[in-house]
C-alpha cells in the first residue's frame, strides 16, 4: 500500500483550513462531543472517545499514513488553529483507487457550509496527491444536514444500503454518496 502523503501547507479557501489533525486538537474534540450527545451515534461509535483514546489515535497517525490506512484531517477557520471539525479519509482500497470520508463539525458552526467546503478542499488533494479515483461518503438516510454538505461539494446520490452496517447492536441503513474527479469539473 503506498503512503498517504502529509499536507505540507494546510488547504484554504480563505473561510476555512484543513490541516493534519494534531495532538493539540483533542480539548475541542471533547468538547464536540459534549456539545453533541449524539455526535458518537452519527459516527458510528458505541460511546464517545476519551482523550486518552484520542490520544492513542494521535500517536498513531504517522504509521497510519505510513501504511497507507488512514488520515485524519483537522478543520479550523482561516484565522485560526482551533479544531472545529474533522475529516478523516478510512476505508481505503488502493487496488481500486478508493476511499470513504467521514466529516464531522462542531455544533456552533453547523448550518454555515464548513462541511461541504471542507470536502471541497481535501477532495481535490486526495484525488492529486494520493491518486484516488472515488470516494465515497455513507450516512444514515436520515442525516440531512451531512447530505446537504456533500451534495453542496459535488457528491452525487447513489442510493441506500439496506442494513449495510452494525452499530449499536443494530443493523442500519447508510445512504451513500460519491465523488469521482470528473464532479470536480461540474
Amino acid at each position: 500500500m503506498p503512503p498517504i502523503p502529509e499536507l505540507t501547507e494546510p488547504l484554504t479557501d480563505g473561510e476555512i483550513r484543513v490541516r493534519m489533525a494534531a495532538e493539540r486538537d483533542i480539548p475541542e474534540i471533547l468538547i464536540a462531543y459534549q456539545d453533541d450527545r449524539q455526535l458518537h451515534l452519527r459516527l458510528g461509535q458505541e460511546r464517545p472517545p476519551s482523550g486518552a483514546q484520542l490520544g492513542t489515535r494521535s500517536e498513531q497517525a504517522a504509521a497510519e499514513l505510513a501504511a497507507g490506512t488512514h488520515a485524519q484531517l483537522t478543520i479550523t477557520e482561516a484565522d485560526a488553529d482551533d479544531c472545529i471539525g474533522q475529516v478523516a479519509l478510512h476505508s481505503i482500497d488502493w487496488e481500486h483507487a478508493r476511499a470513504e470520508l467521514g466529516i464531522w463539525v462542531a455544533p456552533k458552526l453547523r448550518n454555515r457550509g464548513v462541511a461541504g467546503r471542507a470536502l471541497r478542499l481535501v477532495a481535490p488533494w486526495l484525488f492529486d496527491a494520493c491518486g484516488l479515483q472515488r470516494l465515497a461518503l455513507l450516512t444514515e438516510p436520515d442525516n440531512e444536514p451531512l447530505l446537504r454538505a456533500a451534495r453542496a461539494a459535488g457528491f452525487v446520490d447513489e442510493g441506500v444500503l439496506r442494513a449495510y452496517t452494525r452499530e449499536r447492536g443494530a443493523r442500519v441503513d447508510n445512504a451513500v454518496l460519491s465523488l469521482l474527479p470528473k464532479d470536480l469539473l461540474r
